[in-house]
């Protein structure tokens, strides 16, 4: 009973931490999709669940994912030095100023609540501004005893669950959509998973130039609803 109630303790933590109701402003970001819908490349559920779906493979898995297992496993064996190098090369990544703009606020506000909450190596990380997303995940992780496959799953399920909000408003879709496309990222999380387990650390980054172009142009769109 004490195994199974651990359990259930890990997974209400995984749960909190992927809730759109967490404190840390990812509603206000559409990571490059408002321009491709300015742009025509997203304008409706096909090319939206080609979209967000291209994200999680070749831009979240290979790179946020990859950097999660790196900077989980630093903080495990109480290396802070090495969780702050792989945090660094996380932000060296971000292809436009939006998206590291992006991951240091929402990072930042993460970070500050799990310092708030006296989750371990939350402040100390606060303190070195060394600020990203996965950073946040990774902490978070470690505090509830979320195993590293579940926490890469509970990232990739939130990015995929916020693009996908963006996308019914944005093209816009029916909420009936989202959910097909929703269905398409949970078939495809898995295989995801198992990838950013087994990346070779030469081997991470993203390769996802459309993403790369719209969010640089997203900075002088002229009307917008998201921050990125």
């Amino acid at each position: 009973m004490g195994t199974r109630m651990t359990e259930i303790s890990s997974l209400v933590g995984l749960l909190r931490l992927v809730s759109p109701a967490l404190p840390i402003g990812a509603f206000a970001y559409s990571r490059g999709l408002e321009q491709a819908v300015t742009r025509g490349w997203v304008r409706d559920e096909a090319s939206a669940e080609r979209w967000i779906i291209g994200l999680l493979q070749h831009s979240l898995c290979n790179l946020d994912g990859s950097l999660l297992v790196r900077i989980e496993r630093a903080l495990a064996a109480h290396d802070v030095p090495d969780a702050m190098r792989w945090i660094a090369i996380s932000r060296a990544s971000r292809e436009s100023r939006e998206l590291l703009l992006e991951d240091e606020q929402t990072g930042r506000a993460l970070l500050k609540l799990l310092a708030d909450l006296d989750v371990p190596h939350a402040a100390g990380l606060l303190a070195t501004h060394s600020f990203s997303l996965v950073a946040g995940f990774a902490v978070a992780g470690r505090h509830h005893g979320i195993a590293i496959a579940d926490l890469l799953a509970g990232l990739f399920y939130a990015a995929c669950e916020s693009q996908t909000g963006a996308a019914v408003r944005l093209v816009p879709l029916g909420q009936t959509s989202g959910q097909r496309i929703l269905s398409s990222a949970l078939c495809a999380i898995p295989a995801c998973v198992e990838h950013a387990l087994g990346v070779a650390d030469d081997d991470i980054g993203s390769l996802m130039p459309a993403l790369a172009l719209g969010s640089a142009w997203h900075e002088t769109q002229y009307s917008r609803l998201f921050r990125s």
